[in-house]
């Protein structure tokens, strides 16, 4: 029997929000554990992590008093990402500060990194990796790299997720964490980095 939770049950986003209208229980735990880590990521990457759970909370109660109004000009996925976005972006101007959620963020590193026309005086790390589908099927390999993941800080996280998993644009990704250009370009190779350390030191221990 096929559990509805699985998100293949729901052909698309519009099913999934039809379902969810119609007051379907199991559709709204099937967008909670598709979406919600990856909205309290970005909730941490803007504001820090003592508030990233209640943001994503409350960007889903603003969801899902708006989902009738859904027009599916973005996916489902991006509209939540915005919302969540927002919801941050309004609680850390409320709070009247500004979180660094990089302690060791060098201003002159990123200086150092780029020419005088602001491109990279080398470019970011391509990912030197098998195929996606190999490095899943390795499970010791694909758990090393979730705990990598979960060690970064939450901007290189937010970062990370949005270009290499999402798809954003860079433009976007700038859009949606308040970030530079080249902030965000040296967020990405951090934590491109940091997974390739370990899994090169994975590969030579194999």
């Amino acid at each position: 029997m096929t559990d509805k939770r699985d998100s293949h049950f729901y052909e698309n986003d519009a099913a999934l929000i039809d379902a969810m209208l119609e007051g379907d229980s199991t559709a709204f735990e099937t967008a909670v554990a598709l979406y919600h880590p990856k909205m309290v990521t970005i909730a941490k990457a803007i504001i820090g992590e003592a508030f990233a759970e209640e943001i994503a909370q409350d960007a889903w109660m603003s969801a899902i008093r708006s989902l009738s109004e859904f027009a599916g000009r973005s996916s489902l996925n991006t509209w939540l990402i915005q919302i969540t976005a927002n919801a941050a972006k309004t609680r850390l101007r409320r709070e009247n500060r500004r979180v660094s959620l990089d302690e060791n963020w060098q201003e002159k590193e990123t200086a150092d990194r780029f020419d005088h026309t602001g491109h990279w005086q080398e470019p970011v790390s391509q990912w030197e990796l098998e195929t996606p589908e190999a490095i899943l099927a390795n499970d010791q390999l694909s758990d090393i790299i979730s705990k990598t993941f979960d060690q970064l800080p939450p901007q290189q996280q937010a970062v990370l997720s949005l270009y290499d998993l999402e798809g954003e644009s860079m433009s976007e990704i700038c859009n949606i964490l308040d970030l530079s250009a080249s902030n965000a370009r040296v967020l990405l190779h951090r934590a491109r980095s940091a997974i390739q350390q370990k899994i090169a030191q994975y590969q030579d221990n194999d």
